[in-house]
């Protein structure tokens, strides 16, 4: 089995077993989350570096955990695309972490493969992208040597398409899922060219409390086209495809309610004419 190497491990994440679990217990420790969540079927997770959004991530991975057994595979939308781009997916072998390989779930991927046009990610050859690797030492943490299926989905309407497809092959197969979707939200500042209210604190709170809330609000009630429209409209989701598929996966799983779980800034942690919101979003 070809496994896929880690790109950001050593850089955004720890890159051995005993420092990740280490910071994992110390995220479940020092970060506790704003809200409780239990049995979420799937979840929305921010991918900056774990400094600045990992403990974000690892509360929401932690929620799909609790109190449900495990599952046959754990699906991963992400990617930074274009709404015009083709979807991705890992079809095979398996992803490297540092606490241990990861494997494809392959009849999943076969499956999607047979009705949707993917772009077909070779584990030795993939693109570097860090929206999808920096979730896997949690799932591997929490859910052990669970398959994983990685995808990356454009903000266009074939990111609900491949979401229905999902839970269509998840019946047929006979699988049980947990899904998440990696996206950070408003990029404000110069850095991002986006400085549409300034500078300094009105910014951010305008980010926080107007922009990154379209979504948040949007993501809540379980709206996937509008998260999609609204990163169109108001530059506040990076991966807003990702979000919406995890979302409209979680209604064809069941889901009917989100919960925010935690919601912060890079201003929080070091403040900046340039930062960046996340949020930790659960379904059930």
């Amino acid at each position: 089995m070809v496994a896929r190497r880690p790109a950001f491990a050593g850089s955004w994440y720890p890159d051995d077993e005993k420092a990740c679990r280490g910071q994992i217990e110390t995220f479940l420790t020092d970060d506790p989350p704003r809200e409780k969540s239990h049995a979420a079927r799937a979840g929305v997770v921010p991918h900056a570096g774990w400094f600045y959004s990992g403990a974000i991530a690892c509360r929401v991975i932690q929620a799909l955990h609790e109190k449900s057994r495990a599952p046959d595979a754990v699906v991963l939308f992400g990617m930074h695309m274009h709404p015009a781009q083709r979807p991705v997916i890992m079809d095979r072998g398996a992803w490297e972490t540092p606490l241990g390989n990861l494997p494809v779930a392959e009849k999943l991927a076969r499956y999607l493969i047979e009705r949707i046009t993917f772009v077909v990610e070779k584990p030795q050859d993939p693109n570097r992208d860090n929206t999808i690797e920096l979730q896997l030492p949690f799932i591997r943490h929490f859910f052990g040597e669970v398959p994983i299926l990685p995808i990356g989905v454009p903000p266009a309407p074939i990111a609900l398409d491949i979401a229905n497809t999902l839970v269509e092959g998840a019946r047929s197969l006979d699988l049980d899922l947990k899904v998440v979707g990696s996206t950070d939200l408003t990029h404000y500042g110069p850095n991002y060219g986006f400085t549409t209210h300034g500078t300094g604190r009105a910014a951010v709170a305008w980010v926080k409390d107007t922009n990154d809330r379209r979504f948040i609000d949007a993501a809540l009630n379980l709206r996937p086209e509008d998260v999609i429209a609204g990163a169109r409209n108001y530059q506040n989701a990076c991966c807003a495809g990702a979000a919406a598929a995890a979302m409209q996966a979680a209604l064809g799983l069941g889901a009917t309610r989100g919960t925010l779980l935690a919601y912060t800034t890079s201003y929080d942690k070091i403040p900046g004419d340039s930062f960046v919101g996340y949020a930790g979003i659960t379904y059930c």
